[in-house]
């Protein structure tokens, strides 16, 4: 028996939730999924996931592949993605202050916001001294535990939004988890203390972030360098203009919303 509705909260709609993590099931590498893949991506079971491929498909979100008998993400979404970044003040503001300084300072800027257990990539401007070992491209996902981005998030979590993901990436990580811990540990402790932490989990990549936050939305802000210099120095002489920026965003943000 469905137990009392709260005052003022509507209840959920499962099947758009189910649609929701099939949609969800689609990762770089991953171009074409069956069934049985996204039953297992998932955890639907597989006659629930072929009812709600097949509405995908009419609705224009799936595409249908009859050579791999599978379904790809259809433009629709691409269309979607673009109406959400064109619609953000907050990366229209950022945006050209995150490319003033990257090519001030020849380093890589980037802009994320949570997503589970993640961070997602909502601007990445790409401007190091030499060429890094990974091209990171808006809308991509990279763990909220390893990086940068993740941890100063995770600083500005209350002990009861913290837990689980802790236990999230405790059950992802296995053994590497307790140093992994005490790493998050002490990034929040530098978030607290000095406003920003780093991370160095790419070879010879240094990054510095700092969690930004715009009225009820919490953002990531980092900045990051191709070096060989110890990750403790380089992140010192990256952390002022990080910081910097991440004021000047703040005070445009709320500029441009008494504006008239």
């Amino acid at each position: 028996m469905e137990g009392p509705r709260k005052p003022g909260r509507s209840p959920t709609n499962r099947s758009l939730e189910r649609g929701a993590e099939i949609l969800r099931a689609f990762r770089p590498g991953s171009a074409t999924l069956g069934n049985t893949e996204l039953a297992e991506r998932s955890g639907l079971s597989k006659s629930t996931v072929s009812r709600l491929t097949q509405t995908l498909v009419r609705t224009g979100l799936l595409q249908f592949d009859g050579n791999s008998r599978a379904y790809r993400l259809a433009p629709a979404v691409l269309s979607l993605a673009h109406a959400m970044r064109t619609g953000s003040r907050v990366l229209q503001l950022a945006a050209p202050r995150m490319r003033a300084l990257a090519e001030a300072k020849r380093i890589n800027v980037g802009l994320a916001a949570p997503d589970r257990d993640d961070m997602v990539y909502l601007e990445s401007i790409r401007y190091a001294r030499r060429a890094a070992l990974r091209h990171v491209v808006s809308g991509q996902r990279v763990p909220m535990e390893l990086t940068s981005l993740g941890r100063a998030y995770l600083a500005t979590l209350s002990e009861a939004q913290l837990k689980p993901l802790l236990e999230a990436f405790k059950r992802r990580r296995g053994r590497n988890w307790p140093a992994l811990a005490r790493e998050i540990g002490e990034a929040g402790n530098s978030v607290r203390a000095r406003g920003y932490c780093a991370a160095a989990w790419q070879p010879e990549v240094v990054a510095v972030a700092t969690p930004l936050r715009i009225g009820h939305d919490v953002y990531a802000l980092n900045v990051s360098t191709s070096t060989s210099e110890p990750l403790a120095s380089t992140a010192r002489s990256l952390a002022a203009p990080l910081l910097a920026l991440a004021e000047e965003i703040r005070e445009a943000v709320e500029d441009d919303a008494f504006a008239p």
